[in-house]
């Protein structure tokens, strides 16, 4: 059964750890997803951008499948669907084909729209037992079209949009979708512990954690961060191992170009950037702490 992400990041603050956000693409990506969480006894999050919503043939699609393979696999971990960096329209359309969580970002409206919706969503959503994630201060980099220049939020916006009552909230402390550029100076640090301390117990979500030092994450997961998104890592696993199974011909011998078999490579892959992501983030175990 899938839950909402506040009892799960009420956990990660109290125990100093974060919960891992992969996103998902296809049925290969949610099933390493949720098999990996499982194996390391830990939550997930199952992120879902707008275009990966569609390309999976729509919301209820997605619910469909993730809902089938919890109860088919016996995943008992604690496992969130949710909207990933959704507009107001797609966030209102996730709540109502069964998603446990939503993400409304409304970063890059003027502060009033984004308070203004944010407030609309919550009620919606407390309504229904689900998560809001709310956004100030735009991610850097491109995810679905969506793109933000990586700049530093407001703390004062940041602690109007928390008290609204957002069960998480994204701040852009210089974090970027994607590779990270070689001259990247790095989290800011100073940002986030303002933020900290403007939104008091609420989580606090790292976007674009593909890239990011270890010492950087650890030192984010101990001023407050409790959710770190990981995508385009996966994806650069996923490149790699399927493009090394068809340069080795693998895919023209016997029945190797099964799409079961051709995309075989790829999964286990994804598996094991999960299973490192949740190790890093401390999240491993936690669901029998």
């Amino acid at each position: 059964m899938l839950v909402s992400a506040k009892e799960m990041l009420k956990n990660a603050l109290k125990g100093k750890y974060a919960v891992g956000q992969f996103n998902i693409n296809n049925l290969e990506w949610t099933k390493a997803v949720l098999l990996a969480a499982q194996e390391c006894s830990s939550p997930v999050i199952l992120g879902v951008s707008e275009g990966a919503g569609k390309y999976m043939g729509g919301y209820k699609t997605v619910v469909g499948m993730v809902n089938g393979m919890l109860e088919c696999l016996n995943i008992t971990v604690p496992v969130c669907l949710h909207l990933d960096h959704g507009g107001y329209n797609g966030a209102k359309a996730c709540i109502e084909a069964g998603f446990s969580s939503v993400m409304y970002d409304g970063s890059h409206a003027p502060i009033e729209e984004n308070i203004a919706n944010t407030k609309e969503l919550v009620g919606i959503c407390n309504a229904k037992g689900l998560s809001l994630e709310a956004e100030v201060g735009s991610i850097g980099g491109e995810e679905d079209g969506v793109v933000g220049k990586g700049e530093c939020a407001d703390p004062k916006e940041c602690g109007e949009i928390a008290r609204l009552g957002v069960s998480m909230l994204a701040a852009g402390i210089g974090n970027i979708h994607g590779a990270y550029p070689d001259d990247w100076p790095g989290l800011s640090f100073e940002t986030l512990r303002a933020v900290k301390k403007e939104v008091g117990d609420v989580p606090l979500v790292l976007h674009g954690g593909t890239g990011i030092s270890e010492e950087m994450i650890k030192e984010a997961i101990s001023l407050g961060v409790a959710k770190i998104n990981v995508n385009t890592e996966c994806q650069w696993a996923f490149q790699k191992a399927t493009r090394q199974y068809i340069e080795d011909g693998k895919d023209l011998v016997g029945k190797g170009f099964d799409p079961r078999k051709l995309l075989a490579p790829g999964f286990e892959a994804i598996k094991v950037v999960v299973r490192e992501k949740i190790k890093l983030f401390g999240s491993e175990a936690a669901v029998d702490s």
